[in-house]
């Protein structure tokens, strides 16, 4: 049975909950006390890292125009804490005192005369006060609203559990309107990517300058997080981009798994793979959008279509005027990875494919048009004309075949493997990957058209942010 003592003592020590936008708070409290760990904090350390926020959130709010030049944290406050005695209206009317002291009994103990006598609902332990839309964000999704009905008292929360909450958007990308911040259950990926995060938002909220604002694309900023951590990645990694503005609070989660999680952070570090992921960002690269943006953006929404986009820049390279074969090899590499890694395809069954494939690019190889590649290229769009006409070359292959040929042009299992329907068979997929070895094996064979294939766009250059992505050094070594 617990103690008032005890009790007490539980109101300044961190742990970690199922929340997740707990969790990255409870990180970001133990970089604010320059402390490994959530649980490595002290009491004191605990109400050192209250002081510290209360000394910005004082700083910001007796600014009291979030206009301001330097009135960036206040303005962020209106969609993290809003109606806070950081950003009320009555603010206006105050004095600077007041202002002061109402911040500093925001986030203190209440007496434990008043505390509720119920269990905080993330940890456990007693809650000291029940809180809604002023103090915690979302806890699932626009169909849950952090507000509370008329005769509801809210959300029961311990002291550190609520504290959390106030040290959030220290582990956030802070923009003024939604809030960007990366979650996984692989504590030393989320003790490191918020321990980073920290030290970027310091530096905006201390100083209200919005001109010191991280730009980064919401999906951008995860791949980033992976692109900077040196070890294996062992879970998932959410994307969180949370608004708790009054009008229309918000959580939009997205989410990677972790083997796709980890072949990003790989393919991004490795030196031996930084040719192909190059090509791969150059595949995702549009007018509108850097490679990196739309490289991200499929990762969190459509894993599958980064394969489509890495096939059809694998032709340009491989029908150009001057076709580049060591980018060939680099980017096919780079896609065999991604489909047994990610996608988790048979290592048998990608031989199977691979090995259809060189055998179709013997047979164009002879041409020195580009026109059968080209007509071959429009078969894997129409699955019927595909299956005709490998048929009838499989015929001309077994009657008269190539020299040193063994075998069929096809096989059984190859055929399932392009033509199956079923769940548990994506064909679609599978024939994307027969473009990709006929596409290697060409450039391998030295195969080049005579003529002018030139039928897609040019090449976009890598812009910026690209050229950013792909140089950054930046390891984290703590």
């Amino acid at each position: 049975m617990s103690t008032p003592a005890a009790d007490l003592a539980e109101q300044s020590r961190l742990v970690l909950t199922a929340h997740p936008l707990q969790r990255i708070g409870a990180y970001a409290l133990a970089a604010l006390a320059d402390r490994n760990r959530p649980e490595d904090l002290s009491p004191e350390d605990f109400n050192d890292a209250v002081e510290q926020m209360d000394r910005h959130a004082i700083h910001a709010a007796l600014l009291r125009d979030s206009k301001a030049a330097n009135g960036f944290w206040l303005k962020s406050s209106l969609s993290l804490f809003p109606n806070s005695p950081m950003n009320h209206p009555s603010n206006g009317r105050r004095s600077d005192d007041a202002i002061r002291e109402r911040i500093r009994t925001w986030h203190a103990l209440a007496d434990p005369a008043t505390w509720p006598g119920v269990g905080c609902v993330l940890c456990g332990r007693l809650a000291v006060d029940f809180f809604g839309n002023r103090d915690v964000v979302l806890a699932e999704s626009v169909s849950y609203r952090n507000t509370t009905p008329r005769g509801h008292a809210g959300m029961a929360l311990c002291r550190p559990c609520h504290v959390s909450f106030y040290a959030l958007p220290y582990g956030s990308q802070l923009t003024g309107g939604s809030s960007i911040a990366v979650h996984s259950w692989d504590e030393r990926f989320l003790k490191r990517g918020v321990s980073r995060q920290v030290d970027r938002s310091l530096r905006l909220v201390e100083t209200g300058d919005a001109s010191r604002r991280q730009t980064d694309v919401r999906e951008v900023v995860a791949l980033t997080s992976l692109r900077r951590y040196s070890e294996r990645v062992t879970d998932g990694v959410d994307l969180l981009v949370y608004n708790n503005f009054n009008g229309k609070p918000s959580l939009e989660t997205h989410s990677l798994e972790q083997p796709l999680a980890e072949w990003l952070r790989m393919t991004s570090r490795a030196l031996k793979s930084r040719r192909g992921f190059t090509a791969l960002l150059q595949a995702h690269a549009t007018k509108s959008d850097p490679g990196v943006v739309a490289l991200a953006r499929n990762a969190f929404r459509n894993p599958a279509r980064i394969l489509g986009h890495g096939v059809r820049y694998l032709n340009r390279l491989v029908t150009g005027t001057v076709p580049d074969r060591e980018r060939v090899a680099d980017l096919a590499a780079l896609l065999y990875s991604f489909v047994t890694e990610v996608m988790l395809m048979n290592e048998k069954d990608l031989s199977e494919i691979r090995s259809t494939a060189g055998r179709i690019a013997r047979l164009l190889s002879e041409e020195t048009s580009g026109g059968k590649l080209r007509q071959f290229r429009a078969y894997l769009k129409d699955s019927p004309r595909l299956r005709t006409w490998l048929t009838s070359r499989a015929v001309r292959w077994a009657v008269r075949p190539p020299e040193g040929a063994e075998g069929p042009l096809v096989t059984e299992r190859a055929f399932t493997l392009l033509f199956a329907p079923g769940a548990d068979n994506p064909a679609w997929f599978h024939r994307d990957l027969l473009l990709v070895g006929v596409l290697e094996e060409l450039s391998r064979l030295g195969w080049q058209a005579k003529d002018d294939m030139d039928d897609e766009e040019g090449d976009e250059e890598l812009d910026a942010l690209d050229q950013k992505f792909i140089t950054d050094e930046a390891e984290d070594e703590q």
